[in-house]
C-alpha cells in the first residue's frame, strides 16, 4: 500500500488527526531541507510536504512566496527535489512525502519521466496548485501507473457539482482550503469550514485535510475536530526564514518548537 493511504488509514484506525507540514525545498539554504525533513518527523509530522521552487506561485502570500525565492536563489529545482527526498529515504522508508507544487516543471520533465523518477526517489503524491482536474488527466494516468496519489485543492467557492467532478478524480486525501485568498490569509471561519468538510465528506471516503491560516496549537485543534487533519505551512516558512542566519541546527530547532505544541493540540482530540 501507498505509505500515504496506509499513515492515513492507520491514524484514522487510532482515531488521531493527520499533522501535515510545510516548506520548501531549499528554504533559507539548501543544506538545511534534509534536516529540516527529519526535524519535522521528529517534531510530530506525519506527512511532509515539500514545495517545490518556482517563480510564479501565484497561491502563496508573501510568507511563502518569499520562501520561494529564497529557495531560486541557490538554483533548486525539480530535479533537487526529487534529489532531496531519494536522500530522505535512505533513513526514513515511512514518512509519505507529498511533492506541491505548479504545472509548468513538471510539465518541462514530462508527465512519464516525472512519475517514474518520483516513485523511483520515493515520493508518494503530487500536488498540483494550478492544473485544474480536466486537465490533470494524462498526469494522472502516469501517477497511478506508478502508484503515486493525486491530490487536489477544493476552496470555499467551489461549487457542489465541481466538488463531485474533483473527489472523481483525486487519490491520496482532498486538501481543503480554508480560507478565500492565498496562504496566510486572513482569519478563520471554524463554523464555516466544518460545513464544508461535512459536505465533501457526503461525497466521498477519502480524507479530508484542511489547511491555510492554521499556525499554532489552538487554530489546528479548532479545524482538527472538524476535520482529518491539518496542513501548517507558512508559520513554518516564515520561522525558517526569519532564521535564515541562523545555523541549521538551530533552524531545525525552531521548527521542532512550532510542530510539537501543534501535534500535542491535535493529540488532545483523540
Amino acid at each position: 500500500m501507498n505509505r500515504l493511504k496506509k499513515t492515513l488509514s492507520d491514524l484514522k484506525a487510532a482515531q488521531k488527526k493527520a499533522l501535515v507540514t510545510y516548506f520548501v525545498n531549499g528554504d533559507p539554504r539548501p543544506s538545511v531541507s534534509l534536516k529540516a525533513m527529519h526535524a519535522l518527523v521528529e517534531g510530530g509530522a506525519d506527512i511532509i510536504e515539500v514545495g517545490v521552487p518556482f517563480s510564479d506561485p501565484m497561491a502563496e502570500g508573501p510568507v511563502i512566496q518569499r520562501g520561494h525565492e529564497r529557495a531560486l536563489e541557490h538554483n533548486v529545482s525539480l530535479k533537487g527535489t526529487l534529489a532531496l527526498v531519494k536522500e530522505f529515504r535512505k533513513a526514513n522508508s515511512d514518512t509519505p512525502v507529498v511533492l506541491m507544487g505548479y504545472a509548468n516543471p513538471v510539465e518541462r520533465m514530462g508527465y512519464e519521466l516525472f512519475a517514474a523518477q518520483a516513485k523511483a526517489a520515493g515520493v508518494d503524491g503530487l500536488l498540483t496548485v494550478d492544473l485544474p482536474p480536466e486537465e490533470a488527466v494524462e498526469l494522472n494516468k502516469e501517477l497511478v501507473a506508478n502508484g503515486l496519489e493525486s491530490i487536489f485543492l477544493l476552496a470555499p467557492t467551489t461549487t457542489e457539482e465541481r466538488m463531485k467532478k474533483v473527489v472523481g478524480l483525486a487519490s491520496g486525501f482532498l486538501y481543503y482550503v480554508s480560507l478565500k485568498g492565498v496562504t496566510g490569509a486572513g482569519h478563520l471561519d471554524v463554523n464555516a469550514v466544518k460545513e464544508r468538510v461535512e459536505k465533501i465528506s457526503s461525497l466521498t471516503d477519502l480524507p479530508v485535510l484542511v489547511g491555510f491560516g492554521i499556525k499554532d496549537p489552538e487554530s489546528a485543534k479548532s479545524i482538527g475536530a472538524n476535520a482529518d487533519g491539518v496542513v501548517v505551512g507558512s508559520v513554518l516558512v516564515d520561522a525558517m526564514g526569519n532564521a535564515a542566519s541562523e545555523s541549521d541546527e538551530v533552524i531545525c530547532e525552531k521548527i521542532i518548537n512550532i510542530v510539537a505544541p501543534i501535534r500535542a493540540g491535535l493529540d488532545s482530540l483523540a
